[in-house]
């Protein structure tokens, strides 16, 4: 155990959440271990082993999807309320743990421990409102245009549903999926991130122990590890109806067409290359405050960070100085340390892809305005320490048109009306999250109307990263089209059913069709 770790309670936050030094990394809530190969976990906070997971073989999976499929059928039967009160526990033991997950998910992810705190709050959130869904999985009654029918719709539980999570929110983004499925009468088989294992078997952990407090059927919250050969088993299975996906778009291609080759269904939740557009009604101060956190939050490793900042020429010098000036107050460091704002990049390999990207804005013919690069010497051992870098740039670079998963911001101008800034925010294949700057009625609403953003957020006088639980989250385009989490994101996890009851003695047909015998 590091000397950061000993400090910053990990060790105890480890065992608090069942982990030991060789963990499985494959469960079905019964008492069997993977056969596959060793993952090792190390943090990017110091570069130190934290602990080690196999991953899932061929064999493995087999046993679990076998065991869900089997769970299933009686998981279903359970009155939605019923798993309601299963989820309702759960939540329970989430706010019980909330304080050694929250430290687990900062140490292994390397975000701030703020935000991982935020993280398990998320969690939180969403059981609170699966719950209160578990009353509430209606459907429609209808008028039949036959005397003496009635016509409804309702929902069945869908199946086995797939779940592939990233590293950068390894456990949120688990459970605004499980969560409604859960209620919903599914199981889950979950394939969290290669480069986050712990935290995944820490999730599954909790619930294994509160569904068997239950008896709850095993197989109704399942776990797998391992790259994406792993995932492939799931996204290739007729058995599995539905694979929720989240991470690149490139990632998303390719589950989508092995799915769609199936006739399968797929939630996508894929790339962002969010903008914030200011304008000459904007308060300045909460734009620098907005675009700061957007564009270095999680070290820029989030789907909604904001990537652009689109500035009106009449206000762009004065947003541009403020927004430099604020970068020079960043701490850089252990995030651990709640004195820092920044923490590291996950691995040397997104150290990489942010020195390229960097470059390449340079040879495009952009100029850098706060210079990046990697930080070395005490504290940054683990050589995933980088520096928030800004670059003036044009939208249509092809740096500018692509995701950088890191805190490289790019900023540029727009003049005349507030539909150039929009044309240009619009101007990229991805779709996640928007927002603008103003306090002009008109501007607002003008960036909310159908001429105005084509993403799946748009916000008014706030950044773009970061969402509540009571809204669906998700974009378009690229960014895959899915919807997750909040309003009605839960009938995606169930299969609709249109019934027509007959109540008389006679047999009339639709559309006035006569046919005697």
């Amino acid at each position: 155990m590091s000397e950061i770790a000993e400090k910053f309670g990990i060790k105890q936050a480890l065992k608090d959440l069942d982990l030991t030094e060789e963990n499985n990394g494959t469960s079905t809530g019964k008492d069997f271990f993977s056969s596959g190969d060793v993952i090792e976990s190390y943090s990017p906070v110091d570069g130190a082993l934290i602990g080690k997971v196999k991953a899932t073989s061929r064999d493995d999976y087999e046993k679990v999807i076998t065991t869900a499929e089997v769970g299933f059928k009686e998981w279903r039967t359970w009155p939605a309320p019923q798993r309601g009160e299963v989820v309702r526990q759960f939540n329970d033991e989430l706010r019980r743990l909330k304080e050694p997950l929250g430290k687990l998910v900062s140490y292994e992810m390397g975000k701030s421990y703020q935000e991982g705190l935020g993280e398990v709050q998320e969690m939180i959130d969403i059981c609170d409102f699966a719950v209160g869904l578990s009353r509430q999985l209606h459907g429609l009654t209808m008028h039949s245009e036959r005397p003496g029918h009635r016509m409804y719709e309702q929902y069945h539980p869908l199946g086995v549903v797939g779940i592939i999570s990233a590293f950068n929110f390894p456990v949120a983004v688990w459970s605004w999926n499980t969560a409604l499925a859960w209620v919903c009468g599914d199981a889950c088989i979950w394939k969290g991130s290669e480069k986050t294992p712990l935290t995944s078997v820490a999730c599954q952990n909790i619930a294994a122990r509160v569904f068997a407090e239950n008896d709850v059927p095993a197989g109704i919250s399942s776990l797998i590890t391992g790259d994406y050969n792993v995932g492939e088993m799931m996204t290739h299975d007729k058995r599995v109806p539905l694979i929720s996906a989240t991470g690149s778009i490139r990632m998303g291609k390719i589950v989508a067409q092995a799915v769609a080759a199936r006739l399968g269904k797929s939630l996508l939740e894929l790339g962002g290359n969010n903008a914030i557009i200011v304008t000459p009604d904007a308060d300045i101060k909460n734009t620098v405050i907005g675009a700061v956190f957007g564009a270095v939050g999680t070290c820029g490793q989030r789907c909604t960070s904001t990537r652009r900042l689109i500035i009106h020429e009449s206000i762009y010098d004065k947003v541009k100085d403020a927004i430099v000036k604020a970068y020079k107050q960043l701490r850089i460091g252990n995030p651990l340390d709640e004195n820092n704002h920044v923490g590291p990049l996950i691995d040397k390999d997104a150290v990489k892809n942010y020195e390229n990207a960097l470059d390449k804005v340079v040879k495009e013919g952009g100029n850098i305005l706060v210079e990046g690069g990697v930080l070395e010497g005490e504290g940054y051992q683990s050589s995933c320490y980088v520096k928030p870098a800004i670059a003036e740039a044009e939208n249509h670079f092809e740096i500018v048109q692509h995701e950088t998963f890191a805190p490289v911001l790019y900023i540029m101008k727009y003049s005349g009306d507030v539909s150039n800034a929009i044309e240009l925010q619009n101007g990229v294949v991805q779709g996640l999250s928007s927002a603008i700057m103003t306090n002009n009625l008109r501007e607002a609403e003008r960036f909310l109307s159908v001429e105005g953003s084509d993403c799946g957020i748009a916000n008014v006088n706030i950044g773009t990263s970061g969402a509540e639980i009571g809204g669906a989250f998700g974009g378009e385009k690229e960014t895959g089209g899915g919807r997750e989490s909040g309003s009605d994101a839960w009938k995606i996890y169930m299969r609709r059913q249109t019934n027509t009851i007959n109540y008389t003695t006679e047999l009339p047909l639709a559309q006035g069709i006569k046919f005697d015998l």
